[in-house]
């Protein structure tokens, strides 16, 4: 059974251009950016590992009133307290292996000169998408955003519950957004992958049947902004809205409006979290549709993440230390924790009871355990190399199964059925789980004292190193250092993110010479009495 298979879903280049929603500059990294990030990198990772040429850009939103309160609460300039936030994540991104190609900022000179040619742009090709008028609305500075009715509870916005909202009065620039709802009806109805998954689609049809509101792009006395290009009446300065100022940098890190940028746009998929899909799915088509430019192939919005069941939120004083979770086990344990135990179409919790849990009991003592086992057999019973040999047909139906597996799971991460990297992760387990039993079943040690029975122990042992070389080149996207790790003790030859997966089925080991290192996921300590 090929690996690969003939068609990927809404595939249409070998080019793979991956974004995330760029982070807003308030604050440090909490477990909602690392779930984002590591699990757009996993998927940034597996199709590099696919052959296509990836380029996976992430980055940080800087501007906007919040920014700027929070700059004067230090009694710094907003440059410079953004330049600290970006450096933050930049280490945490760092420290979590994200493989990120490019690192943009909203502050960056390139941007912003972006941001003002799309908006020139937008008002020579679809003059009438831009209006003035006097406003007035409940504000979100936590948001950014103006609220509608059903997005206040108790007077307060339902996802920043211990903000006030302010009430804003003043004349702005608008972009007509209800002008592009019959286009992006038709886009949701001829390409249904658009936005995925199928919940966050049927939320955005039911926004849609609300009808589009037209929204305010500007706000006056907004200094840490980047100044709107076109005049007001009044002659009263406007800086741009920080979602009209954010979105474009998928653009403009591709450095439009300048040559070359063509070669770079459309992506092929953003991800992003569900409580920005709106602005995904509607805001951002609509500007780039009124703009005479392609649209992004696909936005992937992942859920949210709790902690003991309720949401983070720093505001709320629900939180958990990012480096505190990495120290436990290491950056590739959390990663694997996140991405295995959070469904990325849904939301899901976090605790540490159950991160001690999936780490013991997948990790030390499922494939740690299993690596451990078969490089002592391989040392012991063919002095450290792997033998050429037949497979018997016990070996052969365990070949068999674990391709089956990841033929399937395949589907899991290349956009066919969308990107479920707990469903990839899924399959490593299983195939760990077998493999372990696979030595239950033939008790290499039994085999080897008979002479006479060689071949066969060649061939249990060769099918073993070949499940770990499996498991090493699949686990490469989630756990990249420890499948280095992995690949390096069983004999594995250059880098595990150089494999192929097309190429895992006809998988031969023969000659492999392995190494016994450290474990690599030591049992966790005990507690002290």
């Amino acid at each position: 059974m090929p690996l690969l298979p003939q068609a990927q879903a809404d595939v249409s280049t070998d080019r793979f251009f991956i974004t995330t929603a760029i982070d807003y500059a308030n604050g440090d990294p909490h477990f909602g950016h690392a779930l984002e990030k590591v699990g757009a990198d996993a998927i940034a990772r597996a199709h590099r590992q696919m052959g296509r040429d990836v380029h996976f850009l992430i980055g940080m939103d800087e501007h906007g009133q919040k920014v700027a309160q929070s700059a004067t609460a230090r009694g710094i300039a907003p440059q410079a307290y953004v330049d600290e936030v970006a450096a933050t994540f930049h280490a945490m991104w760092d420290l979590l292996g994200v493989s990120y190609d490019q690192f943009i900022r909203t502050t960056d000179a390139p941007h912003k000169s972006g941001v003002r040619a799309l908006i020139k742009r937008i008002h020579e090709s679809a003059p009438d998408s831009f209006y003035q008028k006097a406003y007035e609305g409940w504000y979100c500075v936590g948001c950014e955003l103006f609220k509608r009715d059903d997005e206040v509870a108790d007077g307060k916005c339902v996802l920043h519950p211990t903000r006030e909202l302010q009430w804003t009065k003043e004349r702005n620039w608008f972009f007509r957004l209800s002008k592009y709802q019959k286009f992006i009806e038709n886009l949701l109805a001829t390409k249904p992958h658009f936005i995925q998954p199928e919940s966050r689609r049927n939320e955005i049809l039911a926004l849609l049947a609300q009808g589009l509101e037209d929204i305010s792009i500007t706000r006056s006395r907004l200094d840490w902004a980047i100044p709107f290009p076109l005049p007001t009446d009044d002659d009263q300065p406007q800086g741009t809205w920080v979602w009209f100022d954010a979105l474009p940098n998928y653009l403009t890190a591709t450095g439009y409006p300048n040559a070359g940028w063509k070669s770079k746009w459309p992506a092929q998929l953003h991800v992003v979290g569900k409580d920005i899909t709106r602005l995904h799915v509607v805001v951002w088509p609509a500007m780039l549709q009124a703009a005479e430019l392609p649209l992004p192939e696909r936005v992937w919005a992942h859920g949210f993440l709790s902690f003991g069941g309720e949401r983070f939120s720093k505001s709320a004083g629900v939180k958990a230390d990012l480096h505190e979770a990495i120290a436990r086990y290491g950056a590739d344990a959390f990663r694997y924790f996140l991405l295995r135990e959070i469904p990325f179409d849904g939301d899901g919790s976090f605790s540490w009871e159950r991160f001690d849990a999936v780490y013991t009991s997948e990790l030390a003592n499922g494939l740690g355990n299993l690596a451990s086992r078969t490089i002592a057999m391989v040392e012991k019973y063919c002095e450290g190399v792997v033998p050429s040999v037949d497979p018997t047909d016990t070996c052969q139906a365990l070949d068999a199964a674990e391709c089956a597996d990841l033929a399937a799971a395949i589907t899991t991460i290349d956009g066919s059925r969308g990107y479920l990297c707990h469903e990839s992760l899924d399959t490593v387990a299983r195939l760990t789980v077998r493999a372990n039993g696979f030595i239950q079943q033939t008790q290499p040690w039994v085999i080897a004292k008979d002479p006479a029975r060689k071949a066969e122990l060649d061939a249990v042992l060769a099918a073993l190193i070949r499940s770990l070389a499996r498991q090493a080149s699949w686990l490469a996207p989630f756990m990249p250092t420890k499948a280095q790790e992995l690949w390096t003790q069983i004999g594995g030859a250059g880098s595990v993110h150089d494999t192929r997966f097309a190429d895992l089925e006809q998988l031969s080991v023969a000659g492999w010479t392995v190494t016994k290192g450290t474990g690599m996921f030591p049992r966790p300590e005990p507690p002290k009495a």
